[in-house]
This record gives C-alpha cells, sequence and structure tokens, in this order.
C-alpha cells in the first residue's frame, strides 16, 4: 500500500479521535459549571461524554491533565471575548469600561464555572493555567490603558500595576465569593460588579466614570 492510501485512510481516524476529545471537554466542563474542579470525576465525564472510562483516559492520562485543557479552552474564550470589545469602537475609557463590565456579566452567569476557574483550591497545574489566564486578561487591559495613556484620555501610569489591580478587583472582589454568595439577589450581584467596575475606572482615569454595560 501506498504512503498516499496510507494518508487519506489515517485522516478519518485522526478526525474520529479530535471529534471525541473535544467531546470529553465540552462534558468535562458541563460537568465543572456543575459541581466544580474538585467533585467532577473522570468517571462522572466520561458518562457525560457517553464514552468508556479507558477511552478517557486515552485522550486524558489523568483528571489533571483534562482540567488543565478545559481551563485552557475556557480561558480562552473569556479572553477573546474581552478582547473584542476592547479593539473595538470608541474612546479608551468607554473601551476598558465595556470590555470589564462585559467580563464580570459572563462571570455572573456562569457563576460556578467562574468561580472554578478563578478561586476553587486546585493541583499545582491547574493553578499554573490560572495564572497564565490572569496575564492573558491583564495584557487586554494593559493594551487599551496604554492607548488611552498615548491619547491623553488617562494620565500617565504603571500600565502593567493597574491592569493587574482591574484583574485582581474584578475576580477577588466578585468571581472569587460567587459560588458561595448563595443570598445575593442577580440585581445585587449586578450593582456590585458594577461598582467594582467603577472603582478600577477611578483609579485608572482619575476621575469619576460610569461603566458601559455591554452584555454578549
Amino acid at each position: 500500500m501506498t504512503r498516499a492510501n496510507l494518508a487519506v485512510q489515517s485522516r478519518p481516524v485522526r478526525s474520529r479521535s479530535s471529534e471525541k476529545r473535544l467531546q470529553i471537554l465540552r462534558a468535562a466542563r458541563e460537568l465543572v459549571s456543575s459541581v466544580g474542579f474538585r467533585e467532577a470525576q473522570m468517571s462522572a465525564v466520561a458518562d457525560a461524554a457517553g464514552v468508556a472510562l479507558g477511552t478517557l483516559y486515552r485522550h486524558f492520562p489523568s483528571k489533571t491533565v483534562l482540567m488543565v485543557d478545559v481551563v485552557s479552552e475556557v480561558s480562552q474564550r473569556e479572553v477573546d471575548v474581552a478582547a473584542g470589545v476592547a479593539m473595538g469602537e470608541g474612546d479608551a475609557a468607554d473601551r476598558l469600561s465595556a470590555s470589564a463590565w462585559l467580563f464580570a456579566s459572563r462571570a455572573l452567569r456562569g457563576r460556578r464555572l467562574a468561580h472554578a476557574l478563578v478561586a476553587e483550591p486546585v493541583e499545582p497545574e491547574i493553578e499554573s493555567a490560572r495564572l497564565k489566564y490572569r496575564r492573558k486578561l491583564a495584557r487586554v487591559f494593559e493594551t487599551i490603558i496604554e492607548q488611552g495613556v498615548r491619547d491623553g484620555t488617562f494620565p500617565p501610569q504603571d500600565i502593567q500595576a493597574s491592569a493587574a489591580c482591574i484583574v485582581g478587583s474584578i475576580f477577588e472582589g466578585l468571581v472569587g465569593p460567587l459560588a458561595s454568595d448563595d443570598l445575593s439577589t442577580d440585581s445585587e450581584r449586578r450593582d456590585h460588579a458594577k461598582s467594582i467596575i467603577e472603582f478600577c475606572l477611578r483609579g485608572v482615569s482619575g476621575r469619576m466614570a460610569v461603566p458601559s454595560i455591554v452584555d454578549d
């Protein structure tokens, strides 16, 4: 059999393998959204994905490997959404407000998953993936702040420190407590998120600011 024939035959196998892997990742993500990392057992993931446990382990040799991929996939999606708003129309203050608010509002809608991605106690490998998430999001805000400083919208400042403070405020002030907050109403949580964004905008701009509310 020629190499060309072997290549043709191998493509469907690789495609099926890739589809199976994505199927498992989707199931794991949905499970984490419901119960968090700690309670998302491999057997439950296999059941949710409709695959044998052995098949699951062929694609992901351990729970940690699987959960690192879940963090990478979900966090990149969230960063891309924030970056899309950040690179849109409007001055730097509007774009910073809109991107920060959109990120916060999505966290409010997916409270359990957002908490898992930020605050749930996890293994060092998963924590490393989460730190990459924070850095990527901070770079989105750095880009806007740098543009604002350059065009005079924002005063001169330590751009990296300002972006890190925005991420820290949203993560620690909003996302971290979400999973354990069963007493506040949706409206109260939304008002709390807006207050955090207002605080961040005042810190960057040096003046009072009203968040731009942009929902996806």
